[in-house]
């Protein structure tokens, strides 16, 4: 014991002693890094087969599908598989009550059966490249935010000039460690996507909402889709003369069991995580902010509910804003419980006690950053009576209604006709040219039409607004909002909007945008009702919350990029990986179950078996086909069952995902495919903010619970032929690798 670091000391009061892998989202570029932990904890590829620019390597076989979600390619005819809820919006734009693919599922039987899914895209990552000291050039420790912001701006535009870009290849300019450091990812983008496969939304969205962020979880949730290119196997506009994309890489299935501990590994997009917040953000975060969203979106969800349940046709038009709302709705739910139990307010002070400790300790840092997290409390401190306000705000008149979105949209198309010409932009025939038409039919009718019902969205307007206008402070309700109230209740003023504007239904829609003038357009768009009185709700917030907030959040975000600098500087004992933000990231684990409550273990497998107890006919969210009931009760599962005869349907293992990480591949130890990363647990879900390993887990659906679905429930040979399974049963068993681990200190 008296040989224990001094470090070690210093830390056990405050830190969780983690291995590198589990909480880590690192850079596939920069995985070099942790490549001998990944190794020791069972990897048995290099970080060259991860991510190479000399050879096919896994980041060649894993791509973005379309701005949410992550796929992977999985033949060598471009087979992509990714989440059931991933390819929802697709799927179900593809979908008619006589051909409900959403419902009844869909499995094409040739090439030519494939369906196009129009306006879903797939992007590959061809690189990343560090361009910092571009983006930065010019920057100080002297200047200020704004100038910083400015020049950094500037900088970017320049690069972007001069770099070649086309529709199908393009690069993004992406900020890392709160932009200390800049990439630019350069990808390619296909857009002739077509649908292959999916199971009935029964299995691929099984227990719904109910069973959504918990364990043990069944759900089967996969989709398959497939990349098709041009005869010079490069990105084309969708044309039935296009063939399947050959791609660089793709990869194996493994079937065989999984075992506890075993290594696993997740490649994907991961959206946003905040793990160097400040203890008076989190506070914030999971008092204020998480609350106000779910006590909004409680009401809208309620309402909704009760429609679909009465209604097939409703159900299936609203399938998927209900569970866009539903999702993050108990999800901010979980956050804030989980970052109360974890006490992780206090586990940040205790870190950033230790980090004023060290700064005080040393006078060149103390003068650079010793006032920082002193004035990120003050900031925190002036933030807080707005957030609350916002959040409900940006809900109503954002999130959950969808009138408000096409009144900020035709005002948008508007100004950009004005700007680029008037008549000339608004009736432009080539459609390159994008014109006011074309975008219409872009973003308000494939985008919100194809999900909009009239009346639910009036009568959730009533509800919100109401609600809106009790729990806001009154200088946040415009003076025309407050006007209109003052002469009839919520439900009359939704009444009469979505009665007369020509915004709230298609033929009002139809009738304004196919006007032949820009001047008739605009004049009739700013007399309508619904337009006058949300665009000066949204003029009066801008002014009153929205400017206000963006002013002390430019100081907060300038502070954060300085407290960042200071963190990597005064533990550099440690490695750090940057926030997720859309970009490729390698996250690595093992098979694990865990302890949500006392006396309580969850086993890391979920099994068929475990379908058949949850399955209630008729049920809106536990329903199944009958034919699947009847193979699972004869336990009719083929090679895809484990040696005892069960299928496995889902598993846990430590990986840190997120949102964005639906879809990603989950591989074993020697790159190849076993799952498709889809959800996290209930009691992990503060993991962005602040990662727990002992409770934090991913859940994936197991290639076994896919392919069973794909060759004896779907009978598809079409996609099974292409399909490349391997097993590792019958290897010589390796010698047991003795190399110790080396371990880090957690961030807290």
């Amino acid at each position: 014991m008296k040989k224990i670091s001094l470090l070690f000391l210093l830390f056990i009061s405050i830190s969780v002693f983690a291995q590198k892998g589990e909480g880590g989202m690192w850079m596939p570029n920069t995985i070099k890094q942790v490549e001998d932990d990944m190794q020791n904890m069972g990897l048995k590829l290099t970080a060259e087969d991860i991510w190479s620019q000399d050879q096919a390597s896994i980041k060649d076989g894993v791509v973005q599908l379309g701005n949410g979600c992550t796929a992977e390619i999985m033949s060598d005819k471009a087979l992509v598989f990714t989440n059931h809820h991933c390819g929802y919006d697709a799927i179900q734009k593809l979908s008619t009550i006589e051909h409900n693919y959403l419902e009844n599922g869909f499995w094409a039987k040739s090439f030519e059966e494939e369906l196009p899914a129009e306006g879903l895209t797939i992007t590959f990552i061809d690189d990343m490249v560090d361009v910092t000291d571009q983006i930065l050039a010019g920057v100080t420790d002297q200047t200020s935010a704004k100038e910083r912001q400015t020049i950094v701006d500037k900088n970017i535009n320049k690069l972007k000039k001069s770099t070649p870009q086309d529709k199908f290849h393009n690069i993004k300019i992406k900020p890392f460690f709160k932009g200390n450091k800049y990439f630019m990812i350069k990808r390619t983008t296909f857009y002739d996507i077509r649908l292959v496969g999916t199971p009935p939304a029964s299995l691929g969205k099984f227990g719904g909402d109910t069973d959504n962020w918990m364990w043990p979880r069944h759900t089967i949730d996969f989709s398959i889709f497939r990349i098709y290119a041009n005869d010079k196997n490069e990105p084309a506009m969708y044309s039935k003369d296009n063939k399947p994309y050959k791609p660089k890489k793709w990869f194996k299935i493994n079937l065989d069991d999984l075992k506890e501990d075993d290594f696993t590994m997740v490649v994907g997009f991961p959206g946003r995580t905040t793990e160097y917040l400040t203890s008076y953000a989190v506070a914030q975060k999971q008092d204020l902010n998480d609350p106000a969203h779910v006590a909004v979106r409680e009401i809208s969800l309620g309402i909704m509910d009760k429609k679909m349940a009465a209604d097939p046709a409703m159900k299936l038009k609203l399938a998927s804003k209900h569970a866009g709302l539903a999702n993050y709705w108990k999800f901010f739910i979980g956050e804030s419980r989980g970052l109360k139990k974890f006490h992780a307010v206090e586990a940040k002070q205790k870190y950033e006690a230790e980090f004023t400790k060290r700064i005080n300790a040393n006078p060149a840092l103390k003068a650079k950053y010793g006032n920082v997290l002193p004035q990120l409390k003050e900031l925190y401190a002036q933030l807080k009576p707005y957030t609350v306000n916002q959040v409900y705000n940006s809900e109503i008149f954002g999130r959950n209604l969808d009138l408000p979105n096409i009144v900020g949209i035709a005002k948008q198309l508007k100004d950009d006709a004005k700007a680029k010409g008037g008549d000339m932009f608004f009736n432009y025939k080539t459609p390159s040219g994008e014109p006011v038409k074309k975008l219409y039919e872009k973003y308000i009718l494939d985008h919100i039409m194809k999900d909009y019902d009239q009346q639910t969205d009036k009568d959730i307007f009533a509800a919100l607004v109401n609600f809106y206008v009790k729990n806001v402070d009154k200088k946040y309700v415009s003076p025309e909002l407050q006007t209109a109230l003052a002469k009839q209740s919520p439900k009359e003023l939704a009444n009469s909007l979505y009665d007369q504007s020509m915004l709230a239904g298609k033929e009002g829609l139809d009738k304004l945008f196919g006007m032949k003038t820009y001047k008739e357009f605009s004049e009739s768009l700013e007399k309508d009702p619904a337009y006058i009185l949300m665009i000066a709700q949204q003029k009066w917030t801008d002014e009153k919350l929205s400017n206000p907030i963006n002013q002390i959040n430019t100081k907060i975000n300038d502070l954060m990029s300085k407290y960042m600098k200071a963190q990597m500087k005064v533990f550099n004992d440690r490695p750090f990986y940057p926030d997720a933000n859309f970009t490729m990231r390698v996250a690595y684990g093992k098979v694990k179950g865990y302890e949500p409550r006392d006396a309580v273990f969850y086993k890391p497998f979920s099994h068929m078996y475990g379908v058949l107890e949850k399955y209630k006919p008729g049920d809106l969210e536990f329903d199944l086909p009958k034919d699947l009931v009847a193979m699972a009760k004869a336990k009719d599962y083929g090679k895809y069952a484990s040696p005892d005869g069960k299928l496995v349907i889902d598993f846990l293992s430590t990986n840190h995902i997120t949102g964005g990480n639906s879809g990603s591949p989950v591989f074993n130890a020697r790159g190849e495919h076993i799952g498709l990363a889809f959800d996290g647990v209930w009691e992990g879900l503060m993991e962005d903010v602040y990662f727990r390993p002992e409770v934090s887990r991913s859940i994936t659906v197991k290639d076994n619970a896919v392919l069973f679905m794909i060759d004896k429930y779907a009978h598809s040979d079409h996609i099974m032929k292409e399909l490349t399974i391997v097993s590792h049963k019958n290897d010589p068993k390796p010698k047991a690798n003795k190399k110790k681990r080396k371990r880090f200190l957690g961030i807290f």
